[in-house]
């Protein structure tokens, strides 16, 4: 059964909208240089119940595989939600049972231990508190669930494309409703207790350079399967 919970309020303004509208085109060259291929293969081995975080539009819907028992979608924009919503409708979506909540990352609304994997793809650049939303995730993850994850970072080994970074943070982030392309994802997973190990590196492609330094991969939950 796929079913939607309205966002609050819930018209987008204008802003959200035209956000939500180009979206999809701005990363179109990105998905077909091989960050669609890259979703299906961090999300095909899921099951269970998971929880994506800040699922923007939807993207990730066609790569979730039918071992998934229950996905649930968190989406606080109301423009993003919108579009994320009628994707579901449209039955995007392998799991039979799909639920869109308007919860931010920071302030999940499930409880403890409910899920078996969070999925985040290109979120934890964008919200205001990502120590809040890793330390929300934590909780809501069951012992032994992981962290499953897709991030643009700061660059890990090229000072001078760092420094570029930092430099042009503020003007990326105005253009690009809040998103951060200096933020340093792998410290703050550290900070929050997660072991790193697993992530790799990969280049987002066909997207700015200031953005395209990747990490990808999964994380247990802190705390192992105890």
């Amino acid at each position: 059964m796929t079913t939607t919970t309205p966002a609050t309020a819930d018209r987008p303004s204008l802003r959200q909208r035209f956000n939500a509208a180009i979206y999809d085109p701005f990363l179109a060259v990105a998905e077909r240089r091989g960050a669609a291929d890259r979703r299906a293969a961090l999300l095909g081995g899921l099951r269970g119940r998971v929880l994506e975080i800040g699922a923007g539009t939807g993207l990730n819907l066609r790569h979730y595989p039918a071992a998934v028992d229950e996905l649930v979608l968190t989406e606080p924009d109301a423009g993003m939600a919108a579009r994320l919503r009628r994707r579901v409708a449209r039955g995007d979506a392998a799991p039979a049972a799909v639920r869109v909540v308007p919860a931010p990352a920071d302030s999940l609304w499930f409880p403890d231990g409910t899920f078996d994997a969070v999925v985040s793809t290109l979120v934890l650049c964008t919200v205001p508190d990502p120590a809040a939303a890793l330390a929300e995730v934590t909780r809501v993850l069951r012992p032994g669930g992981r962290l499953v994850l897709v991030e643009h970072v700061l660059a890990p080994d090229n000072a001078r494309l760092a420094r570029r970074q930092r430099r042009l943070a503020g003007a990326w982030a105005g253009f690009a409703a809040g998103c951060r392309c200096d933020r340093d994802t792998v410290a703050l997973l550290r900070g929050a207790d997660y072991d790193v190990t697993g992530l790799r590196a990969a280049a987002w492609r066909g997207m700015p350079r200031i953005v395209r330094p990747l990490v990808v991969g999964t994380a247990p939950r802190p705390g192992g399967a105890s």
